[in-house]
């Protein structure tokens, strides 16, 4: 559904959020402080244009020529949720407006900064995108698209975890990718330790997982750092069986199958028995693993155990000599 404001998930208070929650120095620092002024105005521009006050401040463009942001946060999109926005937009229009920049590179077009799905829903439907038009750095695109997607519901850990992985890549420091996201430095810690664990490959063909939690996520990482359980998890998510589960039934799926390789596998054992010619003496034995036990059932079993005891040395001795021959 479309949100009422669209800049109020950055300029505004942080509200009612959970581990979203950014200590508020950080959105007064570095290169984050000039993109709130901006977005400031921005958001002032945005309630002038919804009151239809200025036809002049959020603009219309033909969705031909947009082009995405330059990093993705999304993995995959959540087809029930988009079809919602599409009937919203077509029943009341676009209730807020996307942001752009002039594209750096491109002249005559623009690069979306956030609003990725309204601007899809307008090309859908065949409308123009209702839209406010910012000249910004690469920075401040990042941390105006990182702290508008902190504020969806429906973004998981493990997306967030890789839009902060790729603006690592990126050459982002820290404390502007904590911005961006609105975390502090141990959940970005946290966020960094999965993300710099599992190959993305492996997270975008798991896919969001919305279900799946950090403490999750966090185990499965520590687990996938083994290299014989990366090999595993490389192989299995190739596999028909894996790709034809929901995103959240994958995770599961190899969790389980992790879980499985790691047991140990059982042993197998070795029994029997034996039985002297005249049936005056039993042995039953038992062997697994690196130990054998014999145990000896009779009258004599005291005077015969004995005897094999005094006679290990020699026993050992033509074992070793049965086993250079076999070799040999």
């Amino acid at each position: 559904m479309a949100r009422r404001d669209v800049f109020a998930n950055i300029t505004g208070p942080q509200g009612k959020t959970s581990e979203r929650k950014a200590n508020p120095s950080y959105a007064a620092k570095g290169a984050s402080r000039s993109m709130i002024s901006s977005l400031n105005e921005l958001a002032e521009k945005a309630a002038l244009a919804d009151q239809n006050l200025s036809g002049e401040l959020v603009v219309e463009l033909d969705t031909a020529d947009l082009d995405g942001s330059f990093v993705t946060d999304r993995m995959s999109e959540d087809d029930a949720a988009y079809a919602e926005l599409v009937e919203a937009i077509r029943d009341r229009g676009q209730d807020s407006p996307i942001l752009v920049r002039p594209h750096p590179s491109d002249n005559g077009r623009y690069q979306i900064v956030f609003g990725h799905r309204r601007a899809k829903a307008a090309k859908d439907l065949g409308r123009k995108v209702r839209a406010v038009v910012k000249e910004i750095s690469d920075a401040d695109h990042v941390i105006a698209q990182g702290q508008e997607n902190s504020a969806r519901q429906n973004l998981s850990f493990i997306e967030r975890s890789m839009f902060a992985q790729r603006l690592l890549d990126l050459g982002y420091d820290k404390p502007t990718i904590q911005s961006a996201l609105a975390i502090d430095a141990p959940m970005l810690t946290r966020m960094l330790s999965v993300s710099g664990r599992v190959p993305e490959s492996v997270a975008v063909k798991i896919g969001p997982a919305k279900s799946i939690g950090r403490d999750r996520w966090i185990d499965f990482a520590q687990k996938v750092e083994k290299p014989s359980t990366k090999a595993l998890v490389g192989k299995l998510v190739d596999e028909d069986k894996f790709s034809a589960l929901e995103s959240d039934a994958r995770f599961e799926f190899l969790v389980a199958e992790i879980k499985r390789a790691d047991q140990s596998p059982k042993r197998t054992t070795d029994k029997g028995e034996w039985r002297a010619g005249d049936a005056s003496v039993r042995a039953e034995f038992k062997g697994s693993g690196k130990a054998y036990s014999i145990a000896l059932k009779s009258d004599e079993a005291a005077t015969f155990g004995r005897f094999i005891a005094d006679n290990l040395e020699r026993l050992h001795q033509e074992f070793l000599s049965s086993t250079k021959t076999e070799e040999g």
